[in-house]
């Protein structure tokens, strides 16, 4: 379940180690058994000075010895359990926290993903939850071990002689003052330093994803000068917080070595009179001492602590974002599609009061193909967004077979709908679990019939290793039309009664272009088909067309029926698709 969103983020992380109950209980008991069982060590050496070595009792300096062997081995079981617990806590809220913030990602809208950053979310993922998982597991425990071992040293000392440790406590107190204060000076700063590392991570990697276009515009130089101007302000950020660290550093140390002269400035004369005995003034030095250690951490653990809280925001602010599926109640199922698809008032405005899809109404009928054509930001992409509610409308309503798609539940409404897009992303894995990735009990048989159905199957045995070949990150080892082909084979397989097409293939040459209209053409057959269209056999093979602009229809009909009005259809025709006649009758 969820945590409260608005819960303290240490709270938070805190949280996950709930379901950890035994892991918990034992690390942090051996935790607390090590911490306590070293403050018997001053006492063991305080009874071996003053009763055996002072009173010359060698048994007694003997019995000490043993007792310090003893006290070791305990002590290194405790450790032993501490750090055994802690580690697998660490990584086992990373783990929670990685599938978390993994989950999230894949549940969030499409419109998220439209003004995030995917540099930003892999520096989260990957950045920021590894400094949030090193405070939450090993980190939280030992920052509570020193927390315990001060408290227990602050007691013995004051069990010992109450004068000596109110005279030497002050320096101690001022160790907790002055980590507080470093905690809430360095926390904005590590969050600052973090958010530049987002932002570096993702002029990262947009340069490398567009590594192409970098070259053939010669504008390494630029990504050079871009690159360091982020760098050297995420370095100035980090100094800050180096900065901080170094002027506080010292001061720890100090305290310690001040309640040290202290105990030796004003105890010392007590010893040499007898009032305090050498063993306690010992085993006094010994206590302050022991904090040596721990205020050095300390510093480091509250320095961990300021950066997990940093870190930990910024995941818990993806994890919190809603999911898509609470924007609907989603009840309706339905068993058999058979792909009406109704448009009744639809508006869609990306942002209040700048629609991009004006009252648009129709209706196709199953099985129907309908055309959309228009210049560039007319509205044609977004009302193919809609069908699947990759976006929600505005206001009206869509409805496949009378159902009012706000009605059924995402999952079922995407399994009756597929795509296949001009932008085609193929996973970089092997071609048969790419055809295979929407299917996942599809057989050999059924991806090899799809794969011959979309004209894919002779380029694929062409392959050393065929359906098994590697296609690399986004498919690229394969050309532009043999990954629209292997996407059209995926969207076959999985067998949608609605359909969604970017018919946009002018990046291929005429011969591929035939194949994949071929495969087009096998796609389509016995589906309602909506497609952006870009050619002419599409248009003339289209049941409705269907002109746009400025997200408002103003023209439909059919190829022939839109020509003879002489409008907006037959002006678009004869400056771009003309020309497409000469391509169309040489193959016919």
């Amino acid at each position: 379940m969820m945590p409260n969103k608005k819960k303290n983020v240490y709270l938070r992380l805190i949280g996950y180690l709930s379901s950890y109950k035994s892991y918990v209980f034992a690390g942090y008991a051996s935790m607390i058994a090590a911490s306590l069982i070293n403050l018997l060590l001053p006492q063991v050496v305080k009874n071996a000075i003053d009763q055996g070595i002072t009173e010359g009792n060698l048994a007694s300096v003997l019995r000490s010895s043993a007792l310090i062997l003893v006290i070791a081995v305990v002590r290194g079981l405790a450790a032993f359990g501490q750090r055994y617990c802690g580690e697998w806590l660490t990584y086992r809220v990373a783990y929670d926290l990685r599938r978390d913030f993994f989950n999230a990602i894949q549940l969030v809208p499409i419109s998220f993903h439209d003004v995030a950053h995917t540099g930003d979310l892999m520096s989260r993922a990957t950045s920021d939850t590894a400094e949030t998982e090193r405070f939450v597991g090993m980190g939280l425990m030992d920052l509570l071990s020193v927390a315990i071992l001060s408290l227990g040293v602050c007691i013995a000392m004051f069990v010992e002689s109450s004068y000596l440790a109110l005279l030497s406590i002050g320096p101690i107190l001022l160790i907790l003052v002055l980590s507080i204060r470093f905690a809430g000076r360095v926390r904005p700063m590590f969050k600052a330093v973090q958010e530049q590392m987002g932002i570096l991570s993702t002029r990262m990697q947009e340069s490398m994803t567009g590594i192409t276009v970098v070259k053939s515009f010669a504008r390494e130089p630029y990504e050079f000068e871009t690159f360091e101007s982020e760098n050297e302000s995420w370095f100035r950020k980090r100094y800050r917080g180096i900065l901080e660290w170094g002027t506080y550093w010292p001061l720890f140390g100090f305290a310690l070595a001040s309640s040290v002269f202290i105990l030796l400035w004003f105890g010392g004369p007590q010893t040499m009179i007898g009032t305090v005995s050498v063993g306690s003034l010992f085993a006094m030095v010994w206590y302050v001492l022991m904090l040596n250690g721990p205020s050095q951490r300390l510093g480091f653990f509250v320095n961990l602590a300021a950066t997990a809280g940093a870190s930990s925001s910024r995941v818990f602010s993806i994890i919190d974002a809603d999911a898509e599926e609470k924007e609907s109640s989603g009840v309706t199922k339905l068993e058999h599609v058979r792909g009406e698809v109704i448009f009744d008032n639809v508006c869609f405005a990306y942002q209040p009061e700048h629609n991009i899809v004006n009252d648009i109404s129709f209706n196709v009928p199953e099985g129907q193909t309908v055309a959309l054509v228009g210049p560039t930001g007319s509205g044609k992409s977004t009302i193919i967004n809609l069908i699947p509610r990759l976006y929600n409308t505005t206001s009206g309503r869509i409805l496949i077979d009378g159902v009012n798609i706000d009605d059924m539940s995402l999952n079922n409404l995407r399994k009756c709908v597929g795509a296949v897009m001009q932008d085609i992303f193929l996973f970089s894995t092997t071609i048969r679990e790419n055809i295979a990735y929407g299917v996942e009990d599809a057989t050999d048989e059924e991806i090899m019939e799809v794969a011959k159905a979309a004209n894919a199957h002779d380029f694929i045995l062409k392959f050393k290793d065929g359906y098994n070949t590697l296609v690399g990150e986004r498919g690229v080892s394969l050309s532009g039309g043999q990954k629209q082909r292997v996407a059209i084979a995926r969207a076959l397989l999985r067998n949608p009664a609605i359909l969604l097409l970017d018919d946009s293939t002018s990046s291929v040459d005429t011969e591929t272009e035939y194949q994949i209209q071929q495969a087009l053409r096998m796609l389509m057959s016995g589906r309602t088909t909506f497609i952006i269209a870009h050619r002419l056999l599409t248009l003339k093979e289209a049941d409705q067309i269907m002109v746009l602009d400025t997200g408002t229809i103003i023209e439909r009909g059919t190829h022939a029926e839109l020509l003879a009005k002489k409008g907006a259809y037959r002006s678009l025709y004869d400056l771009q698709l003309r020309t497409q006649e000469e391509f169309q009758s040489f193959y016919e």
